[in-house]
């Protein structure tokens, strides 16, 4: 009996260091869920796409892109110029006869 006596003060220990961590950790979920809830949109829309409801799943589908779009420029925009930057200088070394 002497073990469930503390149980209620352990519960109140947990719950506070729980608000505390979710505190500190707040904008480091804060930014996980601005992904996921993008992705849940495109994943819905897929799935309404395969159960016949094409509209839906189409424009469903199309807002969590566009948004996912907007989440992510940050690392797009840098992405596609590295792309171009490879792109052009192959097309250069393309252009020119090789001799060895």
């Amino acid at each position: 009996m002497n073990k469930n006596r503390g149980n209620g003060f352990a519960v109140v220990l947990i719950a506070i260091g729980a608000i505390l961590l979710l505190g500190a950790l707040g904008p480091l979920i804060h930014g996980l869920f601005r992904l996921v809830f993008p992705i849940l949109l495109v994943l819905i829309g897929y799935y309404a796409v395969n159960r016949g409801h094409k509209l839906i799943g189409f424009a469903v589908m199309f807002v969590g892109i566009l948004s996912l779009i907007n989440k992510l420029a940050w690392l797009i925009g840098p992405l596609l110029g590295i792309a171009l930057l490879v792109w052009g200088i192959s097309v250069l070394r393309g252009s020119r006869p090789r001799r060895y």
